[in-house]
């Protein structure tokens, strides 16, 4: 995860609320990824603009949240708004697990890895709906989520659109070690079908998952702070009655991480290999068959990569953040060399206006 995000989820947990607060929030990214990609894999293009969400926040019980707003997004060089939609979530928090109805917390919020969840889905799929289930213990993580896509309607002329998935990891270090190990598991399902539209199209059924092995060590050194070890083994499995729809009926990848952490900035360095590997939500670079437009036919079934990301994240302010990266990447088998570089800015906060619950009402 973005260790942004972690700071943001951190001073989210601090604040106190109670029954009757009524809050204004606001969410606002600005985005730029220039993706200079020459590749038979995955396209090149850039992503420019700006997503805004207002919200404002009501406390019924203390464990109780309440939101609604509007999302508006707008690329950049285009007069247009990219979407405007309505926005809401319920949550409730029970002790250490939480129950998410409406705009479930999506994207880096699962904590997937890239092969298996998109990175750039924070940009061109921000919101997600649906229910989810969160549990946050001492040692042990869970996410269970589900993303209704599409709805179908009778006579529609395409497919309803569901994707859902489980994000897991247990910590088996013992508390206050400088040694942080964690066991991860993930998973992810996409389903396309119904059975009121007007199409005579196949369904489509794609599991994908995900068990590794984390390790972080913690330095006492005022340069470098820490030591990072990622692997993990992924599976792709098609589970749909056609066949052919995909390139690959199964297949597997082995992702390995290695990063520095450092107080000018985190130096991670990736290997990828993917042997017939799909995975409908994961990020374009790691699969075995083409999503670009001049090459839609084009399949590496055993392709190989190696990706070094330079990362910065700066806090200017208490509710604010810059993401600055760096990603070379060079793909053993094609023997090229692409890279993007990417400047996100965040800002997120809220304003109390008042307690409406403690203002007595006219009469009373």
């Amino acid at each position: 995860m973005d260790s942004v995000n972690r700071l943001w989820q951190k001073r989210k947990s601090e604040e106190v609320y109670e029954a009757g607060d009524l809050r204004l929030s606001l969410n606002a990214f600005v985005f730029f990824k220039d993706n200079e990609y020459f590749n038979k894999i995955i396209d090149g293009y850039t992503l420019y603009g700006t997503q805004l969400n207002p919200q404002l926040v009501y406390y019924p019980s203390k464990n109780l949240r309440l939101e609604g707003g509007v999302f508006l997004w707008k690329d950049f060089g285009n007069p247009v708004l990219k979407a405007v939609r309505p926005t809401f979530r319920a949550t409730w928090t029970h002790g250490k697990q939480q129950m998410v109805f409406g705009n479930i917390r999506a994207n880096l919020h699962h904590n997937y890895i890239e092969p298996m969840f998109n990175f750039e889905r924070v940009m061109l799929n921000p919101l997600e709906e649906g229910i989810q289930t969160i549990y946050r213990g001492k040692r042990f993580f869970l996410d269970q989520w589900v993303d209704w896509q599409r709805q179908q309607y009778r006579y529609s002329n395409y497919q309803e659109e569901v994707a859902g998935g489980l994000s897991t990891s247990y910590r088996t270090s013992r508390d206050g070690s400088r040694w942080t190990t964690t066991v991860p598991f993930q998973f992810t399902a996409i389903h396309h079908g119904g059975q009121i539209d007007t199409l005579d199209k196949p369904l489509q059924t794609v599991f994908n998952g995900a068990l590794g092995l984390e390790t972080r060590y913690q330095l006492q050194s005022p340069t470098v702070r820490a030591v990072r070890f990622q692997g993990y083994v992924l599976g792709y499995q098609d589970y749909s009655f056609t066949r052919g729809q995909f390139p690959f009926r199964n297949g597997w990848g082995l992702y390995l991480n290695g990063t520095v952490e450092t107080r000018f900035l985190d130096v991670m360095v990736s290997y990828w290999q993917g042997q017939r590997f799909l995975s409908p939500l994961g990020g374009d670079f790691y699969q075995s068959a083409s999503r670009t437009v001049s090459d839609p036919g084009f399949l590496d079934p055993k392709r190989k990569i190696i990706m070094v990301r330079l990362m910065r994240d700066v806090r200017i302010a208490d509710a604010a953040a810059i993401t600055a990266r760096v990603e070379p990447v060079y793909d053993l088998n094609s023997k090229a060399l692409d890279y993007s570089l990417a400047l996100y800015f965040n800002f997120r906060q809220e304003w109390l206006l008042g307690n409406i619950g403690k203002r007595a009402r006219v009469g009373q």
